[in-house]
């Protein structure tokens, strides 16, 4: 094998699929990214594979002689990523797992492993395809990720519950203490499919490209998917090929794989009240800047922030009393109509909410102090955030 490349090229290609290389791999192999050079094509791909979540990324390269091999994948970024700007050469030897790198100032060697032993990624033959929008894709995970659980033991709560229907998209996401929901738009792609769509034989009809279903998405797959995305966000639609257990997107040179997590995702629709007797709307800068200030001391104590709504001030109070450690009271402008209320949330809860409706105004909206609260932008995304408030013993 003997390929001519960028430095840059190989470093940002690496980066994307080391990240699907497992730090503890069960079995030595996976611990390398697999690379293969096409002579024919004159490109390079990448791929690492955690046996769950797949990456693969392809790139235009001068390949002399094409071959393939598996490299330690944590090596080899750390060896290109310190690499100066300018052509690299890798090169191997016939039969010889080692590989040279060479650039304007030096030379390295890597040892690597024959590619016999490297897991194909899954593929999907027979399975339904769609084409989504990406600032649609984006949009609806960054709205939902934050949400999900981290408790592996409840296995269906540590992704994503994607919806498809022809005219939207929906993305849920809870851990049992709050929930949000994304509903974005998806519309008809003007775009072709991808050549990696293409390649596996999967043109587009109508019927395909209109297909309907409901899965749920581990988050670290879909993290990933959001990091490859905002650096192709120029990409019309993604391909997305599903059957049972396993979920496929692909577009332009890219291709991420994940395993579906397996169980009922809750009803999360009935969680949400239908009516409130109590709500406010308050701008969301000043709203996350004074929680911001006043979870300093909140998180010395339990975190917990208590929320005064005053009607006939029209304000919001903000308080925290961490015992031994001292107090604090902020006052926020707002917009509040219903009786007076007296609730306290987890700061991080409502913060991490915050930052994810991104407008200008946002509205709260309330029963009493121990029923779940709503958060909605107002303008822009439609999603619904809610929050179980927390207890508070007098």
């Amino acid at each position: 094998m003997k390929l001519i490349c960028a430095q840059n090229e190989l470093s940002s290609h690496l980066s994307l699929v080391s990240r699907a290389v497992p730090s503890r791999p069960s079995h030595p192999v996976l611990a390398n990214v697999l690379l293969k050079a096409d002579e024919e094509t004159q490109r390079v791909s990448l791929t690492g594979f955690d046996l769950s979540l797949g990456v693969q990324t392809s790139f235009a390269a001068q390949v002399e002689e094409g071959g393939t091999l598996t490299l330690p994948a944590k090596l080899l970024s750390d060896i290109v990523s310190r690499l100066p700007d300018g052509e690299i050469t890798l090169a191997t030897e016939s039969g010889d797992m080692t590989a040279t790198l060479t650039c304007a100032f030096g030379r390295y060697q890597v040892r690597g492993m024959g590619a016999e032993e490297y897991p194909e990624l899954p593929t999907i033959e027979d399975g339904d395809v769609t084409y989504l929008p990406v600032e649609s894709l984006i949009e609806g995970l960054r709205g939902s990720l934050f949400s999900t659980s981290a408790d592996e033991t409840k296995q269906v709560l540590t992704g994503v519950h994607l919806t498809v229907e022809p005219d939207s998209l929906e993305f849920a996401a809870t851990d049992g203490h709050r929930l949000a929901v994304v509903q974005t738009v998806n519309v008809e792609p003007d775009v072709e499919p991808s050549s990696a769509a293409k390649a596996n034989g999967k043109g587009t009809t109508d019927a395909e490209a209109k297909a309907e279903f409901d899965v749920t998405v581990p988050s670290k797959a879909l993290r990933e998917l959001e990091r490859m995305l905002q650096v192709h966000q120029d990409t019309g639609a993604i391909a997305v090929h599903f059957d049972q257990g396993q979920l496929t997107f692909e577009w332009a040179n890219q291709r991420l794989t994940s395993r579906l997590l397996e169980g009922q995702y809750p009803n999360y629709r009935q969680l949400i009240p239908r009516q409130f007797s109590r709500q406010l709307t308050v701008e969301r800068r000043l709203f996350v800047g004074a929680l911001e200030r006043i979870a300093v001391l909140a998180d010395q104590k339990n975190s917990i922030v208590k929320l005064e709504m005053n009607n006939a001030e029209q304000e919001l109070v903000l308080s925290v009393d961490a015992a031994d450690v001292g107090s604090g009271r902020e006052s926020v402008a707002a917009q509040i109509s219903g009786e007076d209320l007296e609730i306290a949330f987890n700061v991080k809860y409502l913060v991490e909410g915050l930052k994810a409706l991104n407008t200008t105004e946002i509205q709260m909206q309330f029963n009493t102090a121990t029923s779940p609260s709503i958060l909605t932008p107002l303008g822009g995304t439609k999603m619904t955030y809610l929050v179980m408030p927390v207890q508070i013993r007098s």
